[in-house]
């Protein structure tokens, strides 16, 4: 049996993909959780096979959790089921160790038969978003990410200084650094373009 753990923000998708791995005769769901920290916490006490987890969720998201799991050295495979086809993403998730990377708009049987290549030690990613992810290489480092990311939500340099416990100073130039390997006119230019990329 492949047991699996589901990592996904909306109720129905989440109830949706439990009931369609369910009527697999060789895939288990053990459980569910609607953010990632509930599921970081589920992975430790089930310990699945593989988790199956979107991007996009509260607390952690799905790349972070992969993150957590492979720095954690973890013994259970990622699969992320996303609609973002988004280059920058995939990348990042391979970087975290992610076996599998799904698209929602794929068809349904595609998933089932993704956990099993992937719960035999093979990869199960998208093949045009896999193309596309090695045409454009993400420009930013991940200090220069982290920075964007809170000034794409509003904070000040100040703010983000505290946050981070940076100087004001290192801030403005992770700044300014990420803005101009971006092209782009201001932060706000910058975080939207580093965010559709996927490089957020």
């Amino acid at each position: 049996m492949i047991r699996v753990l589901l990592a996904e923000d909306q109720a129905m998708v989440r109830g949706a993909l439990s009931a369609l791995l369910n009527l697999e005769s060789d895939i288990e769901v053990l459980g569910s959780a609607a953010d990632g920290e509930s599921a970081w916490r589920e992975l430790q006490r089930l310990r699945p096979d593989v988790l199956v987890t979107d991007i996009e969720m509260p607390g952690l998201t799905g790349l972070e959790l992969a993150q957590r799991i492979q720095r954690h050295e973890l013994p259970m495979k990622v699969i992320i089921v996303t609609t973002f086809a988004r280059p920058g993403f995939l990348r990042r998730a391979l970087d975290a160790g992610v076996s599998g990377y799904l698209l929602k708009d794929a068809p349904a049987e595609n998933l089932a038969e993704a956990l099993r290549t992937v719960h035999r030690g093979g990869r199960a990613i998208d093949p045009q978003l896999a193309l596309e992810a090695w045409t454009e290489a993400d420009p930013l480092n991940d200090r220069e990410r982290q920075v964007l990311r809170l000034a794409g939500e509003g904070l000040s340099a100040g703010d983000i200084a505290t946050r981070l416990s940076l100087s004001h100073g290192t801030v403005r130039n992770y700044l300014s650094e990420a803005i101009g390997k971006l092209g782009a006119g201001n932060r706000i230019e910058a975080f939207r373009l580093a965010r559709q990329k996927g490089w957020l």
